[in-house]
């Protein structure tokens, strides 16, 4: 088997109400809405990358520790969101009224992130980032 790309990702999600708010109205993904609350796009640009991402590995991105706080719900999934401006799209989230992890940070290996938490993570239990990742935007 031969893998060529990412055709989709997406949470199941049991709040469709606080998803559509994250996901359409504050990251501005251009969703279309079919019946039954399912949402959906065919336009935009596919994933760039795919990772198992070991849980005591993201305990230490988001808090300097291997072990996860109990207190915040353990992430079922992470994904990340390369924007135009991480700035930016940080004081949306923030404006919105997310909470967020990790602020405008540049990660050991050049990669400048944003993590968030929405009521303790994604309304599905994801650890998302608004992220811009230098070498996937370079032009091949």
């Amino acid at each position: 088997m031969k893998v060529l790309f990412v055709a989709g990702f997406g949470p199941i999600t049991s709040n469709v109400k606080e998803s559509r708010r994250l996901y359409r109205d504050v990251l501005g993904l251009p969703l279309e809405e079919e019946a039954d609350d399912y949402l959906h796009t065919e336009k935009v640009e596919g994933v760039k990358g795919f990772g198992l991402w070991p849980l005591y590995q993201a305990a230490e991105s988001c808090f300097g520790t291997r072990e996860w706080p109990a207190d915040v719900v353990t992430p079922q999934a992470w994904l990340e969101f390369d924007v135009e401006d991480v700035e930016e799209a940080t004081a949306e989230l923030e404006s919105a009224g997310y909470r967020l992890l990790v602020r405008n940070r540049k990660e050991p290996w050049g990669q400048v992130v944003t993590r968030m938490i929405s009521r303790m993570i994604s309304p599905e239990g994801f650890l998302v980032g608004v992220t811009e990742t230098p070498w996937m935007r370079e032009k091949k």
